[in-house]
């Protein structure tokens, strides 16, 4: 029988004066009460999500077992997992911060705590905060919310819209959702009852700014900037073609130049909604002066601590909804001078969801509710994405990439979001979690073994380069029939070794053929997610086996994937 926190809250009663003690004294502890336990501080709430990637109902989401940092990077926050993420932060094994936090024991404490996540319960951890420090708080988002869904990629982002409109959002920024392209982007912006903010964006040909750079709200007498910092490196990480006359970068100059501009009006308060990712956010931090706040997403890192860069809090706030961020600050003389934080984990089974939002929830899954919920096939093992090196839900994509096109290897983008799925049934739901998106068409097509080596070289510059401003997030490509070796401490070329296709030693003038999908050009093959559900439908049963590149030159934050062979 399969018992969740909420069969032990609801039975806690039940409990009493039998033998069943520690589970209800445990199912005491964990209260909502308890879970939204803060000190308040000051006169200022900024409750912060982010990387939500659309999921409105309560998900399974396996943090990674490597996140590897490099340069100055290495071996600290967000670039710690498991058992190194626990002594770090002195989180014991087991608990349900564990089980939020880290990938350890997944499965036994997934089957025990629940899902975690969904709309209708933030929205009623921020009522709730609402109601407890009433015209004190902003709650702000920082994109990656309008994409990476069936039901965002079927209304194109409306239903999302929809739903922060309903959760009075207050400002938010971007990055999947340029994937929508120009003209739908600026419609969904008019759905919106909040700015989309970016002082990053501009019209390619002339310079003016696409989006509005900052809005000053005041709050409780203080006057707060919101300053947007949209994904910098958009038209690279995804096709030039979505998005042809805007241009994205880092633009520090100008951010300064915004930072002192609102500095100049007077505010209390410099928040800067980022969707850098964190390691850009510190650099960009220590360089431009004048920021309080960092309410950063991108690299999906859930931080149970800000992390201090000169007198800037840097807040991760993780992904798929699986935490709230809650920052209180005392704001006198214009600087920060005391705060309190907690990450909290939206543990849904523990949780009584706000009724309204539910029924907007359910009025928009209804239509396709029959479509999402068919069961495509079993899974014999845990199906995840995230880690730098490999993910088992894309081995399952890679597998049926390879049996529909019968090519010696296929290739998945190291995406950092899907939904996991334990072991049992895989729904056509968890398929689209893992492929919604705007340009989803596969693709045949033949390699030379030294252009293969070139383009792995340049996927792996992209994740650990040391300097964080060439670093484009996202983790190593995934990949079917491939064995090489990453050597992560090395210089661009030469970081790849041991390349093999099927086993056999690749040089430079062999041709290979292969597979993939999410092109940066346009394709014409049948979308991914046609392609893996019909596998899945044929399979019936499926056990992705996982090919893990091996790793070179251990560093500490890496040695746990060093032992780890492909194959």
């Amino acid at each position: 029988m399969h018992i969740t926190r909420r069969d032990l809250i609801q039975m806690a009663g039940l409990a009493a004066g039998s033998a069943l003690l520690s589970p209800a004294a445990l199912a005491r502890e964990l209260t909502p009460e308890n879970l939204l336990k803060f000190t308040p501080t000051g006169g200022l709430t900024l409750l912060h999500t982010t990387d939500s990637h659309a999921q409105l109902v309560p998900i399974y989401y396996r943090e990674p077992d490597a996140n590897i940092g490099v340069g100055a990077a290495a071996g600290r926050p967000p670039h710690l997992t498991g058992k190194e993420f626990l002594r770090y932060y002195g989180l014991k094994p087991g608990t349900m911060e564990a089980y939020a936090y880290t990938c350890d024991d997944y499965i036994a404490l997934a089957r025990e705590f629940g899902r975690m996540g969904g709309y209708a319960y933030i929205s009623s951890l921020i009522n709730r905060i609402r109601s407890e420090r009433p015209g004190r708080v902003l709650y702000l988002d920082t994109g990656d919310t309008l994409q990476g869904s069936a039901t965002s990629l079927w209304t194109r982002g409306e239903d999302m819209v929809r739903v922060l409109n309903r959760m009075q959002c207050d400002a938010m920024t971007g990055h999947w959702e340029f994937t929508y392209g120009e003209e739908r982007v600026q419609e969904l912006i008019r759905m919106m009852d909040f700015p989309f903010l970016a002082q990053n964006v501009n019209d390619a040909t002339w310079g003016d700014p696409v989006f509005s750079p900052y809005t000053i709200k005041t709050v409780n007498g203080l006057s707060v900037a919101l300053i947007g910092q949209a994904f910098p490196y958009t038209p690279i990480a995804n096709p030039r073609r979505l998005i042809p006359n805007w241009s994205f970068g880092i633009k520090e100059e100008h951010m300064q130049a915004v930072v002192d501009e609102v500095r100049a009006k007077k505010v209390d308060l410099v928040v800067v909604l980022s969707h850098n990712g964190m390691d850009v956010d510190q650099k960009m931090v220590s360089r431009v002066k004048g920021i309080d706040v960092i309410m950063g997403g991108h690299t999906h890192d859930g931080v149970p601590k800000p992390i201090r860069v000169g007198n800037t809090l840097v807040i991760g706030s993780g992904c798929y909804g699986k935490f709230l961020s809650r920052l209180d600050l005392e704001v006198k003389g214009k600087r920060i001078v005391d705060f309190s934080y907690r990450l909290i984990p939206v543990m849904s089974e523990m949780i009584d969801p706000d009724p309204e939002m539910a029924r907007l929830i359910d009025t928009i899954r209804r239509p396709y509710a029959k479509q999402l919920s068919e069961p495509v096939c079993e899974t014999e093992t845990l199906l995840y994405r995230r880690g730098n090196l490999d993910g088992s839900f894309d081995e399952f994509i890679c597998d049926a990439l390879v049996d529909h096109y019968g090519v010696d290897f296929a290739l998945s983008p190291g995406f950092r979001w899907g939904r996991t799925v334990l072991p049992g049934p895989v729904t056509a739901e968890d398929v689209y979690s893992q492929t919604a998106l705007t340009y989803p068409n596969t693709y045949k097509s033949t390699i030379s073994g030294k252009m293969l080596k070139t383009v792995l070289e340049d996927i792996c510059d992209n994740i650990y380069n040391p300097d964080p401003y060439r670093q484009q997030g996202g983790d190593m490509v995934r990949s079917k029939g491939l064995d090489f070796t990453v050597n992560i401490s090395g210089r661009m070329g030469t970081r790849i070794s041991d390349l093999a296709v099927r086993g056999r030693r690749v040089k430079p003038n062999d041709t290979f053929s292969f597979a993939g999908w999410a092109s940066m050009a346009e394709q014409t093959g049948p979308p991914v997610y046609d392609i893996v559900l019909d596998y899945a439908r044929k399979k019936k049963k499926i056990r992705p086996v996982i090919d893990r590149p091996r790793i070179a030159a251990c560093t500490p934050s890496s040695r746990k994937a060093c032992p780890i062979v492909r194959g």
